[in-house]
């Protein structure tokens, strides 16, 4: 398998972005429950060292913005680790389609490869065993369609001539059929 880099990280953003957003507004919301748990704690601290109340309230407020600085940190670098992950899916899924649209459009039928470390490595099997399964019955039916088109060579030399035409639509599109596969007829 030859070697290969993919440049572009949001092969398919609308799964990579979305993904992403919904994993970090899951993290975002679930950490809004520190800042509550630490105004609680103060509060109770205020209650027990009325004292030091200017210096807790003080304290309280560096922590909580500390602790929403680490938050939105911690969500940035999820948000990209995230695209880097969601791009060993998308980056093979967006392959399996290019390479079916290709054989689709007429392409050669080739058998499909991922890089190393993507996901989905055994669809990349499935389907290389599946085109080769197709290409194999395809060689198949072609002897077969040509095995036809001698018989009806043949039998048109016996045939009567009001017939050769039927012959002959059929040898034709005998030949239609195979070159929708073979571009070399």
């Amino acid at each position: 398998m030859a070697f290969y880099k993919r440049s572009i990280f949001l092969i398919n953003p609308k799964f990579q972005l979305g993904f992403g957003l919904i994993v970090c507004s899951i993290i975002f919301v679930s950490s809004l429950l520190y800042p509550l748990f630490m105004m609680d704690f103060f509060n109770e601290l205020k209650n027990l060292y009325p004292e030091m109340a200017d210096g807790l309230e003080k304290s309280k407020f560096q922590i909580i913005m500390l602790l929403a600085i680490i938050q939105v940190v911690f969500n940035l670098l999820v948000f990209v680790i995230f695209i880097f992950l969601t791009h060993k899916i998308a980056g093979p899924m967006h392959k399996l389609k290019m390479h079916l649209t290709h054989i689709r459009e007429g392409g050669a039928i080739t058998p499909l490869t991922f890089r190393d470390g993507d996901h989905f490595q055994d669809v990349a099997e499935e389907v290389s065993l599946f085109l080769e399964t197709v290409a194999l019955n395809q060689e198949s039916d072609f002897q077969y369609v040509d095995e036809i088109s001698n018989y009806i060579n043949n039998l048109s030399s016996v045939v009567p001539d009001d017939k050769k035409p039927v012959l002959n639509e059929i040898s034709r599109r005998l030949l239609e059929i195979k070159s929708r596969y073979k571009n070399d007829l």
